[in-house]
């Protein structure tokens, strides 16, 4: 079965993006999340226009190349401009989570209003066998919530944001992970880990 994983690029402090994000302000004063996109001398394999170190591109393009749909949530997808009508990946359909209407939705869009089950269900449908990535702290914490992530991928940057969205927010329960692997590389640590098991507070 295809598996549900989520690679985001988050501060040491817990934040995927600065102060003030938003439509036409991006992640705010939070850019520097991204630099290690384009701060290296070898072009990915699967998104035109990125160069990356040897080790971060090695990293990128080996998720990248998983993901057959992704689920986003509104903030996320309004932060980014809606994608420019398409997907954050070169040819994965993106699946929007809102409770609100989205307009100008694009052709490889689809809204889904129903829930974060629902959401990773149509993208699983739309992935033909391969994987799902997650895209944003709401949808991330929804979906642990519901026991529907294989696998954290956090792409650590060294910087203290000191304010923004955070990547996780509150969990009824602890969330166990098991470190698959830490890739250092310049301007950023890739630390991948599997979901282990869940536990309840009470």
């Amino acid at each position: 079965m295809s598996k549900v994983f989520s690679a985001l690029a988050v501060s040491v402090d817990g934040y995927i993006t600065g102060r003030d994000p938003g439509a036409g302000r991006g992640l705010g004063d939070g850019t520097m999340l991204f630099d290690w996109y384009f701060d290296g001398d070898t072009p990915s394999r699967v998104s035109e226009g990125f160069r990356l170190s040897g080790p971060s591109a090695r990293v990128f393009d080996t998720l990248a190349a998983r993901v057959g749909a992704v689920v986003a949530g509104r903030n996320t997808y309004e932060d980014s401009d809606r994608f420019g009508g398409g997907s954050p990946h070169p040819v994965a359909p993106l699946f929007v989570v809102s409770h609100r209407p989205v307009p100008e939705i694009g052709e490889t869009q689809t809204l889904i209003t129903t829930g974060i089950e629902d959401a990773i269900a149509a993208a699983r449908e739309a992935a033909g066998g391969k994987d799902v990535a997650l895209m944003g702290g709401g949808v991330v914490t929804s979906a642990l919530h519901a026991g529907l992530v294989d696998e954290v991928v956090l792409h650590q940057v060294p910087v203290l944001l000191g304010g923004g969205r955070r990547f996780f927010q509150e969990l009824p329960e602890h969330v166990r992970l098991r470190l698959l692997e830490a890739v250092p590389a310049p301007g950023v640590t890739h630390l991948h880990y599997e979901v282990a098991s869940r536990e309840s507070w009470a």
